[in-house]
């Protein structure tokens, strides 16, 4: 069964291009003053709670979601990418029109490497377009500076020889083949290597002497890994989703994690959300099954977009898809926060 492929200029309502010198943080002028907001959701709290849930579909007309709608969606989430799991949340928080199993989808652990702010200094640089890839411009002479890159033969041939190569824009690698065989090249036997180490360690003569000592063992003495320095850790993220009563969309939600896995504040979390969103769309909000206040993108716009989504499908002959929806919700809402890397569905042909 096919699943349409989903472009990125199918996001350019919610998403406009960034802007080159945007930073992440707080903005000078927040658009949405926290009282407003607080008196806008306590507004549609109450209007959905009177409110009757609606059973009818409007995605074709509307791109909204029914709630039947929304778990067949999550259903279809799950089943493709295992790292996506329905949970039910506290008991005192479910609500009637979901399964109390299926409450709101969650994935955990997602890494986020970068900040934002560090997609503005690579736009912020020269760069060069070459063959549909952004390369950064060279300045080195010869071929490469005319935007040819060059061969692995070009960097191990030319100017391979003589002792100015390296100064005269020789080659980066130079091979050499017989480096094992060649004359003056005779590495040393490691056969005898453990015994040459048992011989020198005072801790290994002593348990042989029958000394006791901190060595222990048939080998005599007691090898201890050393903590790899090397891993990187980076923040990570859960990320949920939930259904919006109010909006009949789906809805997400960003609990961070610095790199020694601490809870992240929220102006933190900020730092990894596009500078034109900060307390615009992207707001601070009790999660709606836990009751942690949680990052989160608000639902407004998100119906638009499906829309939209769905009258590109229509023109290009393809059926819409309601249990494909949260694919295209994952795929727009990652132009808001490009450096939390949970975006898989990218190049997936169902």
């Amino acid at each position: 069964q096919h699943i349409p492929r989903f472009r990125s200029e199918d996001c350019r309502i919610l998403t406009p291009p960034l802007r080159v010198g945007a930073s992440a943080g707080a903005p000078s002028a927040p658009v949405v003053e926290p009282m407003i907001h607080r008196l806008g959701d306590a507004y549609r709290s109450v209007v959905s709670s009177l409110a009757s849930t609606s059973t009818e579909s409007r995605f074709v007309e509307a791109g909204t979601l029914t709630p039947e709608e929304f778990v067949q969606a999550g259903d279809q989430l799950t089943f493709k990418f295992g790292t996506w799991k329905w949970e039910n949340g506290e008991s005192s928080r479910r609500v009637g029109y979901l399964p109390a199993d299926k409450q709101f989808l969650i994935t955990r652990n997602v890494p986020c490497k970068d900040r934002v702010r560090a997609l503005d200094y690579v736009l912020e640089h020269k760069t060069t377009m070459v063959d549909e890839w952004l390369l950064p411009e060279t300045t080195d002479g010869g071929r490469a500076s005319q935007g040819e890159l060059r061969d692995v033969d070009d960097l191990t041939g030319d100017g391979a020889h003589g002792s100015g190569a390296a100064d005269q824009g020789g080659p980066i690698i130079v091979a050499q083949d017989d480096f094992l065989d060649g004359p003056g090249n005779d590495l040393p036997d490691f056969s005898d290597l453990d015994a040459q180490l048992a011989e020198e360690d005072p801790a290994a003569r002593a348990a042989a002497a029958g000394g006791g000592g901190i060595a222990s063992g048939s080998g005599g003495y007691v090898v201890a890994d050393a903590p790899d320095e090397h891993v990187s850790r980076t923040r990570t993220y859960d990320l949920s989703i939930t259904y919006d009563k109010y909006y009949q969309t789906p809805r997400l939600w960003l609990f961070g994690y610095d790199e020694q896995g601490k809870p992240l504040k929220p102006e933190l979390v900020f730092e990894d959300v596009l500078s034109e969103y900060v307390e615009k769309t992207v707001t601070v909000d009790p999660h709606p099954l836990t009751g942690t206040p949680t990052v989160s993108i608000h639902p407004c716009k998100h119906s638009l977009v499906m829309k939209k989504v769905v009258q590109d499908w229509i023109e290009n002959g393809i059926t819409p898809r309601h249990d494909l929806a949260i694919f295209v919700f994952l795929k727009f809402i990652s132009g808001i926060v490009p450096t939390i890397n949970y975006d898989f569905t990218m190049d997936i042909e169902f």
